[in-house]
């Protein structure tokens, strides 16, 4: 029941013989797992919702590791499968740029509205932009500091572009 760092874990685990351990597949899980795997454990992943039956009320650490524990043993529980680093860095990929798409369009629709309440509107679609943004910086009717804050919007968008680029 002694509280550990997770350098101090590791350390304890080191002097451990070999045994099964049974870690919910939450952050830092699987790199975890493969720093036991390599010290010669077994280790068995089990996804959060299937731990939570067998945690009792009041949460904590210690009443975490006897649901743990307790789900580890039941013959039928599924496991999650320990991921590779290689396979976190495709998922890695595909998060990141999945936050690359939504800032896209977060900006887009940002240009998009502030340009509507200057009168400028183009149809929808990203290839459209760049003649709007072209259309504000020559429109003298758009005040000069909504046109320098629209050249920043701008940048950003071409920005998300290229690393969008850059990941595809």
């Amino acid at each position: 029941r002694k509280r550990l760092s997770r350098k101090a874990m590791l350390e304890f685990f080191t002097k451990l013989p070999s045994t099964v351990v049974a870690i919910e597949a939450c952050g830092a899980a699987h790199n975890l797992a493969r720093e036991l795997g390599k010290l010669g454990h077994t280790v068995k992943l089990i996804a959060p919702q299937l731990v939570k039956p067998y945690v009792p009320r009041n949460k904590n650490d210690g009443r975490d590791a006897e649901g743990l524990c307790e789900a580890a043993s039941r013959p039928r529980m599924r496991y999650v499968p320990v991921k590779t680093a290689e396979q976190q860095a495709a998922l890695m990929l595909l998060g990141v740029r999945e936050q690359l798409v939504a800032r896209r369009t977060q900006l887009s629709n940002t240009i998009r509205g502030h340009a509507a309440e200057f009168g400028l509107t183009v149809a929808r679609g990203l290839d459209k932009l760049a003649a709007l943004l072209a259309a504000i910086s020559r429109n003298e009717g758009v005040p000069a500091l909504a046109r320098e804050l629209f050249a920043m919007l701008a940048r950003q968008y071409e920005q998300v572009q290229d690393e969008l680029r850059t990941i595809e």
